[in-house]
């Protein structure tokens, strides 16, 4: 009789599909998993720590470095709970841009997710063509707040500033002749919300493109169909939230069940799956791509003809206009001051939400009346995702286990924090 023994093999963190630090120590029976454990903490830069000794205005970079492929959808978080706090809420008009912007953010996240799992199952092609879109949404956020991936620009009280009204134009270069740069600007001659009506315009033939790849792609359905599937107990059990709940099959999205910014006047579905598995959760995340883009075109149709404030017109909490500034001594101190000692919150503790692209991101804030937190504490959907490795992966493939891992969108910006 043949004596088999089991090996423990380390995957990762340098491993490309262990999706940045992770390390996973395996224990294996030939190929199939038997055990495997996640080491996690090679990425922890202490936010929720130095967070407490900053001023609540300077630790909005923080959460853009947080879950770093969703950045402002991190940011919308820590401003409710700070407006809550404060009980004040941002204008109507940057609830709509707020909208805009959480949904533009989910499109970035499902796109680099889509590239990813693509890649660790092996087809190229759909990596290459999600980072193509990714390129204009990135124009947007670099056009609204001058960076383009850590914007810092929902600010308390509403977003740092309006919405530009041109985009930046390409420029003929060796690379570029002036024949080329020209069709290349064709879609930049308007403002911002003309340059993302565009892109809505041509983003669902682009979703068609990524399921004529994959969706009835033979070797993708043996890859994801049945592999890792959680039924609705165990991912309520495991306190799953976002695409990885839905894919069990409850429809749970708190843009329909707690409803914050201008969500609750517009129209859209929330996809849900039946069984559970990697190709359910691939299969709810390319609807919602749909129907991302379907909330940002009505948002933009919306901005179009309501102008308005951005921000509360309170000098305590967000800056005075710089032209203000110059003949305004008043306004000069309260810009100082603000920058300077920031504004303080009374007593007291809240907990805010969003329902981020990876599922319920909160931030909960304990003040001491300080002008910065006594206490914050971040809860990262992707932190409750990856503790049900284990439960998912047991007697699958080695193989199955990267699918598995891929389709937990697991980031570990917010996981280690």
């Amino acid at each position: 009789m043949i004596e088999l023994k089991n090996y423990t093999l380390n995957f990762g963190p340098q491993h490309p599909a262990a999706h940045g630090v992770l390390r996973l120590v395996m224990e294996l029976e030939g190929e199939t998993i038997v055990r495997a454990d996640p080491h996690i903490g090679l990425l922890h830069r202490a936010t929720e720590k130095l967070a407490e000794n900053k001023p609540y205005l300077q630790n909005i970079g923080y959460m853009d470095r947080l879950d770093y492929v969703s950045m402002m959808c991190n940011e919308h978080a820590y401003v409710r709970a700070i407006e809550k706090m404060l009980d004040i809420e941002a204008p109507i008009r940057a609830q709509y841009i707020r909208t805009m912007f959480d949904e533009v953010t989910r499109i970035l996240n499902h796109l680099l997710w889509l590239g990813a799992i693509a890649l660790d199952i092996g087809a190229m092609t759909v990596f290459l063509y999600c980072f193509r879109e990714r390129e204009d949404l990135f124009d947007c956020y670099e056009a609204v707040s001058g960076a383009r991936m850590h914007a810092k620009y929902y600010r308390v009280g509403g977003v740092a500033r309006d919405l530009p009204e041109m985009m930046p134009h390409y420029k003929a270069s060796k690379w570029h002749s002036q024949k080329e740069v020209e069709i290349l600007n064709k879609n930049r001659e308007g403002s911002l919300l003309d340059f993302l009506w565009d892109f809505t315009n041509r983003f669902p033939k682009c979703v068609d493109e990524y399921e004529t790849l994959l969706t009835d792609n033979r070797i993708w359905k043996q890859r994801t169909v049945d592999i890792g599937v959680v039924s609705l107990d165990e991912a309520l059990q495991w306190g799953f939230t976002g695409p990885m709940l839905r894919g069990s099959g409850l429809a749970w999205d708190l843009r329909k069940k707690q409803p914050y910014a201008a969500y609750d006047k517009i129209n859209f579905d929330v996809p849900v799956g039946k069984t559970g598995d990697c190709y359910d959760r691939y299969l709810v995340r390319i609807e919602e791509l749909r129907q991302s883009n379907h909330i940002i075109r009505q948002c933009i149709e919306w901005l179009r003809h309501n102008p308005g404030p951005v921000r509360i017109d309170d000098y305590k909490i967000t800056p005075p206009k710089r032209e203000v500034m110059k003949h305004d001594m008043e306004a000069l101190i309260h810009h100082f001051k603000l920058f300077s000692e920031g504004f303080f919150l009374p007593v007291g503790e809240v907990y805010s939400a969003v329902e981020a692209p990876k599922g319920e991101f909160g931030i909960y804030l304990i003040s001491d009346g300080a002008n910065k937190p006594y206490r914050l504490k971040i809860r990262a959907p992707g932190f409750a995702h990856l503790s049900s490795y284990e439960a998912m992966t047991k007697g699958h493939m080695l193989a199955d286990g990267v699918a598995i891992l891929a389709s937990q969108d697991i980031v570990f910006g917010e996981i280690d924090r």
